[in-house]
């Protein structure tokens, strides 16, 4: 499994549609707590066509070793097909 962080690539100020075209570039499914504007951005991705590796999405009140757990059991037993074009929120119910 890569990780990447938007500060190591120079997009920690990025708009969210040049966050997700670059998830999309490099195969990477987005990991964030933005749920706010990303959901929106990934769906009109999809409606538009356009390659959508898939998001992650995790509320900020989730306990961080919940959310590892979680986040770490999705990585693994989800295939990037299986994560393509699919918004995921967590925790998971």
């Amino acid at each position: 499994m890569e990780l990447i962080h938007i500060r190591d690539i120079g997009l920690a100020s990025a708009d969210d549609n040049v966050v997700l075209e670059r998830a999309a570039i490099q195969g990477l499914v987005l990991l964030t707590h933005d749920r706010q504007t990303i959901p929106s951005f990934a769906y009109q991705r999809i409606i538009e066509g356009l390659p959508m590796p898939g998001v992650f999405l995790v509320r900020d009140d989730m306990p961080i070793a919940q959310a590892i757990e979680q986040i770490l059991i999705a990585a693994y037993c989800l295939s990037s097909e299986e994560c393509k074009g699919v918004v995921r929120y967590f925790p998971i119910r």
